[in-house]
Order: structure tokens, then sequence, then C-alpha cells
């Protein structure tokens, strides 16, 4: 995965958005319906590509989470996207299902690299606790939790999270990654409408990591633990069978951020880097942009 585009080869980005609910996540996977395999068959046939047009993506979302903020980039011939690169964006609403729409299509400056540039993700997760239910209309992107929740409590809990620390008792542990990370913001608040948003923000997420937290603080905010306790879990380091992972469909990738464009090279380079804590042994180092998602 290369930070360098290949000679006669111009770099593309594109900002995408997806209603998760009929995939089986972001990546290809034989016999289901993926968001890339949708999106890089759509680029082939509509710019007429030869061989495959191979997408490189900010973050792998799981099976029914949704995005409105995606970022990935592709690599194409640079006699085609001058000559078709002005129409690619309308082309690719005509092609594509109704659930992924590709909202913006540029070429990407140069060391632009869709995951590893990234410096930080932004979920939002969403939660209704009205004793009827979810509204109809929002039942695809609103988890239904059947107590009461406190706000105040919730936030509590969210404060004792925040940092850099390993998240092992959150995440879902895969061979060769590392659950270190950098939660910057995590935070409820409650929308006029009832629906309580938690704004998720870390510099990469490890694997089933957004859901478990939000599972965690809904066992805070609903009274079955203290808001002592997620911060309690997070230094024991090992899985709490109490922390449940909330269902997807509540979760939204909202935002990719990236540095300015002078300083792409050197956060490639930083993401790359072999990440410990402190005092921590060489066991626990591995790459900081992990790829797994929430």
């Amino acid at each position: 995965m290369s930070d360098e585009v290949e000679p006669g080869s111009v770099r593309v980005r594109l900002d995408l958005s997806y209603d998760g609910s009929g995939f089986s996540g972001w990546a290809r996977q034989r016999g289901r319906r993926t968001v890339q395999e949708e999106l890089e068959d759509a680029l082939r046939v509509v710019l007429r590509l030869d061989g495959p047009a191979e997408l490189t993506v900010a973050g792998r979302t799981d099976a029914g989470v949704h995005a409105r903020g995606q970022v990935a980039h592709v690599d194409l011939p640079e006699q085609v996207w001058a000559d078709q690169g002005g129409q690619l964006l309308r082309r690719l609403a005509g092609r594509l299902p109704m659930d992924v729409r590709v909202h913006r299509v540029a070429e990407a400056p140069p060391h632009f690299n869709a995951r590893f540039s990234a410096v930080w993700r932004r979920y939002a997760y969403r939660v209704g606790d009205h004793p009827g239910g979810v509204d109809p209309l929002l039942r695809g992107h609103v988890l239904w939790h059947n107590w009461p929740l406190d706000l105040d409590a919730m936030n509590a809990a969210a404060e004792r999270l925040l940092g850099e620390h390993d998240f092992a008792a959150f995440c879902k542990k895969r061979e060769g990654a590392t659950t270190i990370r950098t939660l910057r913001t995590l935070r409820w608040e409650r929308r006029p409408d009832g629906v309580l948003e938690a704004t998720v923000r870390a510099d990469a997420f490890c694997h089933n990591m957004v859901r478990a937290l939000v599972g965690a603080m809904l066992f805070v905010g609903d009274g079955h633990r203290p808001p002592s306790w997620p911060g309690e879990v997070l230094a024991a380091g090992v899985r709490d069978s109490a922390v449940q992972v909330v269902r997807p469909h509540g979760l939204t990738l909202e935002e990719v951020g990236y540095p300015p464009d002078d300083a792409l090279a050197a956060r490639n380079a930083e993401s790359r880097n072999k990440r410990v804590l402190p005092g921590a042994g060489a066991g626990a180092a591995s790459t900081a942009a992990g790829m797994g998602c929430c």
C-alpha cells in the first residue's frame, strides 16, 4: 500500500456515504454484498477500465454500520482521469445502488493515503430511550434501549475513558494488531427529539471498540453500574462479560480528519510506526493505524 503513485497514474480521493443496512460491511467478501465491491465494480464499468479499480479506505466499517463521511482513494490512469474525471461523479450516481453515494471526487495531493494519512475518525452512535420505542422512520439508525438513561452519569463515565490507553477490554482481539488508541472525544448529548447521541473521536479504532464502549455506558446510564465502572474495566485490561457490544445500526462514521497537504508524508510515516504505551514491553507494539472498525 504505497503513498507514491505509479508513473502514468493519478490518485483520486472519493468522499462517500452509505446506508449499511444491506451490506456485510465495507470489505469484499466472497458471496456477500459489500460497499467496496459495489463501488469498485461501478468504477470499473463507468470508466471502462481493463482491470480492477482497487480502493483504499480510511476505515473498514462492519456489517450494518453506516457512513456519512467515509473517504477512499483509487489510482487511475492519467489519460482516463483527464478524459473522464469531469463526468465521474454523475456517472457513478447513475450506476451505484441508492444506498451508496459518492458526493465528491478530486485529484488527491501528493502523498495522500486515505488510510495512513488520517489523523482521526469521528463516529456517532444514536440511542432512543422513549418507553414507546424509536420513531419508525429512524429505526434503521437508532438503537432502542428500554430503560431510561441518565445523560450526566454516562458523560461522567465517558470522561474516565479519554486519552491514550490500551483498549483491549473493549476490543475484539486480532493477531498482530495493537489495541492502543488515543480517545480524543467521547460525550453524550440529548437531541431535541429525545434521541441520545454519542460523539466518539479517536486517532483510530480497533474492532468493536465503539460499540463496546457504548454498551458499557448504557449499563451506567440505566443504573446497573456506577460511572466509575467503565474506567475500572479499561484498567483491568480484559474483556468483562457484562460489557455488551451493541447492535451496529446505531453507528455512523461521520467524518475523517487529515492534516495539511505539506504534512501528509510525515503523517503516513507516523501511522506506520510501532506503538507502545510508556513502560509497556515490545510485545504490545503494532502499527498505529488499524483497519478494524467499531
